[in-house]
């Protein structure tokens, strides 16, 4: 890995931190993220195995600049499912986090509850956590239940419960701008039955973004609906909450 980061430059200025031990895909994203946001007051994530259109880093750097003194607003995400999102304008808000390929501020991150203060009162109000389920569509829960358990050990889950506790909110573009490569079977964490979740990128550009600070009742059923369809998957769902630590 480290003879691949160095065989070309990547980018304008080029910084590699190497590690003297394997720090784990969790801690090496929250300490990662952490250093970033204080040395610059913003972070851009990105996976290995993601794909990004010409237009993403415009796009979460606009946004970043646009919605920097909106408390709600969370995170920046460039990826969305392939849903037909009704909203005329070019981006969305909604209620819940992305891991693939996502920006956020300082501000934000700074609410990050790594010890999930906040699970026992999901554990002990079902209606809090059927809203955290997405309106029962996906579950979520159980992954956050693993979490506390110390089955797995995931940033993405926290993270997630970290800005639901808040009521905050995601922008995701009308269409991705990010498609994930990981599912041809070589991955750790992935596999062909989760294709369906990503799409192949198109040359969309977010151009208008929403003035106000809402969700979209109808997208957001969208988004419902999609992942609720694919609750039976066993396989795939089992796939995806894993790639989300």
């Amino acid at each position: 890995v480290r003879e691949l980061i160095k065989s070309r430059k990547w980018c304008g200025i080029d910084h590699i931190i190497e590690r003297d031990r394997n720090l784990g895909l969790a801690n090496s994203i929250i300490s990662g993220v952490t250093e970033l946001c204080e040395k610059y007051g913003r972070v851009i994530v990105m996976e290995d195995d993601l794909l990004v259109s010409r237009y993403f880093l415009s796009y979460l750097n606009s946004a970043l600049d646009r919605y920097e003194g909106e408390e709600q607003v969370m995170q920046i995400s460039g990826h969305i499912f392939p849903i037909k999102v009704e909203a005329k304008i070019d981006a969305v808000f909604l209620p819940f986090t992305t891991s693939w390929g996502w920006a956020t501020w300082a501000r934000a991150w700074a609410h990050f509850d790594g010890g999930m203060k906040d699970y026992h009162k999901l554990e002990d109000d079902a209606g809090l956590r059927k809203r955290f389920d997405l309106g029962g569509a996906y579950p979520y829960f159980q992954m956050l239940k693993s979490q506390h358990e110390g089955r797995i050990d995931s940033w993405a889950i926290r993270w997630y419960l970290s800005v639901f506790m808040l009521n905050g909110l995601t922008l995701f573009p009308r269409k991705t701008l990010v498609e994930n490569t990981g599912f041809d079977g070589s991955g750790t964490h992935g596999g062909p039955s989760e294709k369906s979740l990503t799409e192949r990128l198109t040359d969309f550009n977010v151009v208008n973004f929403p003035e106000h600070i809402e969700v979209p009742e109808r997208d957001f059923r969208g988004v419902r609906d999609f992942l609720g369809k694919r609750r039976g998957l066993a396989g795939t769902l089992r796939a995806f909450l894993s790639r989300l630590a």
